[in-house]
């Protein structure tokens, strides 16, 4: 871990007037009124040599097969833990499972749900399982795999400590316990599932959140030029030159851009079921042309979610389904890359 297992640690809110206690070993910790991230002082990156992530062997009952596809998706709503939960990151994992089994033929025993309606604590998505799923997912990875992991809740922000992110913040995804355990910063989840992807494996990770942007810490961030319109790359790589790349294989990221002041937004019970704007863009886009490059892809999820409306997605999940919202508060879709490559040529698949 990044500093030692100590007794509980209570820390002042760096937005609100909360004081927050967090567990032994926490790096950040989020705030119960306010939602917000705050860093757990004394506990820095890790030593030189030290993992960021613990090495946590998944439990037999933890389950999951072993294919050449195999998938990590997570919705968490946050029931009585913010006031007023989230509605959509549950039925976004249920959509995404049924596309993912129906149309890429990942196998049903190698697609790991993580919700917080789950009966079984191996999968209730707290930060430990979390943990231990993104274990699963790399883990004995080889050429040919193709990799999937999908989070949909809360992300956040927290200052950075050791100088490698340009914009000097840090993002990270909120499970479950985020409260008390505090968040996954970007720097672990780079650890855990990018890292270790070596040459012919492929991982495309969708993650409808706030301040998601870079939360793989990928070096290559696709952009549209102010001056020709078009798609290009951005060097993110670390001032610093901390590496923050594969071991040889691809990693693609599609998450989502809001702004600095942007708050996830909670809707009222409704009589339809909803799903989140920014996957119901990817799943729709993939559903109206199968066989597509990534740079089409981006701009259909841009139009789909400029145009709002309702779900209209395919399945028996998706057919449930009536209205699509925000909960992220997402702006634009975006996608960055451990390398960069033709993104108007080169053919998406999973």
């Amino acid at each position: 871990m990044s500093c030692s297992r100590g007794p509980a640690a209570t820390v002042r809110c760096r937005h609100c007037p909360s004081n927050i206690t967090a567990a032994p070993g926490a790096r950040a910790v989020q705030c119960m009124q306010c939602t917000r991230v705050t860093r757990v002082p004394g506990c820095g990156r890790a030593r030189p040599g030290m993992p960021l992530v613990p090495r946590l062997q998944p439990s037999p009952s933890f389950g999951g097969g072993c294919g050449k596809k195999r998938a990590v998706l997570i919705g968490i709503k946050y029931a009585g833990r913010c006031g007023s939960e989230l509605r959509g990151p549950i039925n976004d994992v249920k959509c995404m499972r049924y596309m993912l089994t129906e149309r890429f033929g990942f196998p049903n025993d190698c697609v790991l749900i993580l919700t917080d309606e789950e009966t079984n604590k191996c999968r209730l998505p707290t930060k430990n399982n979390i943990r231990m799923a993104m274990h699963w997912l790399v883990q004995g990875c080889s050429s040919g795999d193709s990799l999937v992991f999908q989070f949909s809740g809360m992300g956040a922000q927290v200052p950075d400590d050791d100088g490698d992110e340009r914009d000097g913040m840090d993002e990270a995804i909120c499970p479950m316990d985020s409260f008390l355990q505090g968040p996954i910063l970007d720097d672990e989840i780079n650890e855990a599932i990018v890292r270790p992807l070596v040459h012919g494996v492929k991982l495309h990770a969708i993650v409808d959140a706030c301040h998601s942007a870079t939360v793989l810490d990928l070096p290559y961030q696709c952009v549209i030029s102010k001056s020709t319109g078009c798609l290009r790359w951005r060097d993110e790589r670390p001032m610093t030159g901390a590496f923050k790349g594969t071991s040889g294989g691809k990693a693609v990221l599609i998450s989502g851009s809001s702004n600095g002041d942007s708050r996830p937004t909670y809707a009222l019970p409704e009589p339809c079921a909803t799903i989140g704007a920014m996957t119901h863009s990817f799943i729709r886009s993939l559903e109206c042309e199968p066989r597509t490059t990534y740079g089409r892809l981006l701009t259909s999820m841009r139009a789909i979610m400029r145009q709002g409306g309702n779900c209209n997605l395919q399945g028996p999940i998706g057919s449930s389904i009536r209205n699509v919202t925000n909960f992220s508060g997402v702006e634009e879709p975006q996608l960055s890359s451990a390398h960069k490559f033709n993104i108007d040529c080169e053919p998406f698949c999973m």
